[in-house]
């Protein structure tokens, strides 16, 4: 993985990440409120040889002290000055669980034990580090002078008491919590990677174009407007401060189709998704307004024959329709219906639901249907989703090519590519994928596109370029 693949994976999966380091720094909070606090202090000890005023002799006392000093370590670590302290202390514990309170350090060439004592207790630790030198001094005379007859060449004087400690050296907030957050934040990255292997659903357009080899035709954001205002949000009368967006990027789509074969571009277009609730009937409605607003001729065809929706987005009448022109009960012109804020788009709506819809669509009088629409102008064929059924795939035959809408963060890449297989099965052109669903995350471009939405409003001509926009909050939309 790139750098760049885990800033998109981080951006996908970053509720997860940040609940796991808060999670973790709530554990390494938790630990250290459970852990006792400890207290360290520290006395000194001074190994001292015996006085004389002779420098050779002087000199010797001198090194027997340093090299004396380094045994004095064990000593200072044995049952025996423990046993001492406990008596001076009156303490009621072993010789073997007090000496792992104690710590004894002798620094390289010098006559100094350094001796530590840590204690739940400061005055605790205080007491035991003080009276540790004492004991050792004790047990050192001891040990240099068995008979305690006459003087003892070497000896061991305290030369610094224990200052009392004023904060506790365990535990270490500061270490802990960092640690617990650095922790949590290597577990939400690894979180967030295995997620991105684990989870399957369509977020980027490098998921489609990479593995897939087809274009992404266009992002259309998620608007509740689509629902609300059924086609009329791209009407000059209903776009407004929240339709911009939406209303930018069908007009992206329709300008990217009629960029995709310039010496012959497509007359008959499906509009298919992989299942239900992708969103495609909303963008055929609205991909056909779009074509209509820019002052083509454009028909828009509800060929779902089992769940038609076209006819109720756009407010018409759906009791007769394609279903009566493909048994020869009525014209196709002669069904045709055309909303009054669209001048130049015609709708066919479904009319009755069939019991053979793979049949009727699959049959020569559909594709006899499609030629004679094409013949006034673009035909937008709303086709029911690929993987619960064949219509679409049928319909791709007699088109064309086919428009594939996907749901951002919904839809599967497996998904997709048993859709593309099923179209490639029947030899049918695959003219691109639309991203339906995108949620809105570049929030510093809203100033520059809205000024260019509140010129379309006041008159002004539509930009030249056409800037792909993204959506701010994600509905529901229809089928």
């Amino acid at each position: 993985m790139e750098l760049s693949d885990y800033v998109r994976v981080l951006r996908a999966h970053w509720v997860g990440v940040v609940v796991l380091a808060l999670a973790s720094l709530a554990v390494s909070v938790g630990i250290t409120l459970a852990q006792p606090k400890i207290y360290s202090a520290n006395a000194n000890g001074f190994v001292a040889a015996e006085g004389t005023s002779q420098p050779g002799v002087g000199s010797i006392n001198d090194a027997l002290a340093k090299s004396r000093a380094k045994s004095y370590v064990d000593l200072a670590t044995s049952r025996a000055t423990a046993q001492r302290v406990i008596d001076l202390l009156d303490l009621k514990a072993t010789p073997a669980g007090l000496i792992g309170q104690i710590s004894v350090v002798q620094p390289e060439d010098t006559v100094l034990i350094k001796i530590t004592a840590r204690s739940t207790s400061p005055h605790e630790a205080q007491e035991l580090a003080n009276a540790w030198v004492t004991a050792l001094a004790g047990q050192v005379a001891k040990v240099e002078n068995p008979s305690g007859k006459g003087s003892s060449p070497l000896s061991i004087v305290p030369i610094e008491s224990a200052a009392l400690p004023t904060s506790p050296v365990s535990p270490r907030v500061d270490r802990n919590l960092g640690l617990g957050l650095v922790l949590g934040l290597i577990l939400g990255l690894g979180y967030a990677v295995a997620r991105s292997q684990v989870d399957r659903r369509l977020r980027q357009v490098a998921d489609i174009e990479r593995p897939f080899g087809v274009a992404v035709m266009g992002s259309v954001p998620a608007a509740d407007q689509l629902a609300r205002h059924g086609t009329g949000v791209l009407s000059s009368d209903h776009l407004d401060e929240r339709d911009w967006r939406l209303a930018e990027a069908l007009r992206k789509l329709r300008t990217n189709l009629a960029y995709l074969d310039v010496d012959n571009p497509p007359r008959v277009i499906v509009i298919t998704s992989p299942q239900r609730s992708d969103g495609k009937s909303t963008i055929a409605t609205h991909l056909a307004a779009a074509i209509a607003l820019a002052g083509e001729p454009v028909t828009l065809v509800d060929a779902d024959l089992r769940r038609p929706s076209v006819a109720g987005i756009m407010g018409l009448v759906d009791g007769a329709g394609l279903t009566h022109v493909l048994i020869g009960k009525a014209g196709v012109h002669d069904l045709l219906q055309h909303p009054a804020h669209f001048p130049g788009l015609a709708v066919l709506a479904s009319g009755n639901i069939p019991p053979n819809p793979s049949e009727l669509l699959g049959s020569k009088a559909m594709r006899a249907v499609l030629t004679e629409l094409s013949q006034r102008g673009v035909v937008i064929v709303d086709a029911p989703p690929l993987l619960p059924v064949t219509d679409a795939a049928v319909l791709t035959r007699h088109s064309d090519g086919a428009i594939v809408v996907v749901s951002h963060g919904k839809t599967l890449d497996t998904e997709l590519g048993e859709s593309l297989s099923q179209l490639a099965a029947v030899q049918g052109r695959v003219l691109g994928v639309v991203f339906n669903r995108v949620p809105s995350r570049r929030r510093a471009q809203q100033g520059y596109y809205e000024s260019y939405a509140r010129r379309d409003r006041a008159g002004s001509a539509e930009p030249a370029a056409e800037p792909e926009s993204e959506p701010e909050s994600e509905p529901a939309q229809r089928t």
